[in-house]
């Protein structure tokens, strides 16, 4: 027995200084895609400008300390910190949660296949979205949305659930069937919506990053902090589920609450993002998936990884978008979308994929 716990000692260590590495350099690359995200604008403002200003606030949000490093024009550090930054950090709140999210589902599915909209979240949050779009409802958009993704998610495994079990394969078909009905009616109030609706609804539908303010980043961060830290809290219990849930009871899992605790928390992430960006695609498909490549199947290590992975993915599309060579910019989604499938194909030709 001492044997044995000096060696889950040593694993459990491994798996923290692994961990841990991963999280330093993704951080790093986040906090460089997020610098470089907000030079990006009408008017040009470079990187050390950028950096200057980001230290000045954050000396300026310390107590007893502060800084003037930034000496350019004063309209350069509104833009910076009223327009760019909170359209950015959105971004990587957005990428973060999908990713986060994803990784879950697909452990919780023990499919690479799935993704955080699989049990309806994002089906449930377009019904929301376009019901007040269309239908001028005294609702906010944002609100609709996040309550219609976690009744939407609530139906599911309501139906999935009989005499006290839920089955993994009974709730992939309920997410399939309310998805498709709710596809319907998103299709439905679309066709009876006037132009000026229409437009907005699908351009809300594409997932977009456009027109964010601080008050998206107070909605958005509570939420996906609080989630992903319970989410990080049951890995180790998701790793077991992995093994069958007889296996999981022995060794001291319960299979039926880490369920519910994993879906449910999932889901509220999940509504979170989409509630604030819209429905963007193929964050929490492809980049577990590759994550998982790279750091293997623990998802002690794959979910802060894919975590952070999703965010620098997500403002750097969204940087590609605000760059749109054509003038303008591109909803995000579409751009996640043209990167995201052809490295997935790719993906499938190059490796057989398995069941988790």
């Amino acid at each position: 027995m001492a044997g044995y716990e000096r060696s889950a000692g040593y694993e459990g260590a491994s798996v923290r200084s692994k961990a841990f590495l991963w999280c330093a350099a993704l951080s790093v690359a986040l906090l460089a895609s997020v610098t470089v995200a907000s030079t990006i604008g009408a008017v040009e403002i470079g990187y050390a400008s950028v950096a200057a200003i980001f230290a000045d606030a954050v000396f300026e949000s310390v107590p007893y300390l502060s800084s003037e490093l930034y000496v350019g024009p004063e309209s350069h550090e509104t833009s910076i910190m009223n327009v760019r930054l909170p359209r950015v950090v959105v971004g990587a709140a957005v990428g973060f949660a999908l990713a986060a999210a994803g990784t879950v589902m697909q452990g919780f599915f023990r499919n690479p296949m799935a993704d955080p909209s699989i049990v309806g979240v994002s089906s449930g949050a377009a019904v929301g979205a376009v019901g007040v779009i269309v239908f001028s409802l005294p609702f906010g958009v944002r609100t609709a949305a996040f309550v219609g993704a976690l009744a939407a998610a609530a139906t599911v495994y309501a139906i999935a659930t009989k005499n006290g079990r839920t089955g993994v394969a009974t709730l992939l078909l309920a997410g399939v069937a309310v998805q498709t009905f709710l596809s319907a009616v998103v299709s439905y109030m679309m066709h009876v919506s006037d132009d000026e609706g229409l437009r907005a609804a699908v351009y809300w539908l594409m997932g977009n990053l456009a027109y964010k303010s601080w008050s998206d980043v107070v909605a958005v961060l509570p939420p996906v902090a609080v989630g992903f830290v319970v989410l990080l809290y049951y890995a180790r219990d998701l790793n077991v589920l992995l093994l069958g849930e007889k296996e999981a009871r022995t060794l001291g899992v319960e299979p039926r609450r880490t369920k519910l605790v994993l879906l449910g928390v999932s889901s509220l992430v999940t509504a979170a993002a989409v509630a604030v960006a819209g429905v963007i695609g193929f964050v929490g498909l492809v980049v577990p998936h590759a994550v998982r490549l790279v750091v293997g199947p623990d998802h002690r290590v794959l979910i802060p990884t894919s975590a952070l992975a999703g965010g620098v993915f997500l403002v750097s599309a969204d940087s590609v978008a605000r760059s749109f060579v054509g003038g303008g910019e591109l909803p995000v989604g579409i751009v996640t979308a043209f990167v995201g499938v052809p490295f997935f194909l790719y993906l499938l030709r190059d490796r057989e994929v398995h069941d988790l």
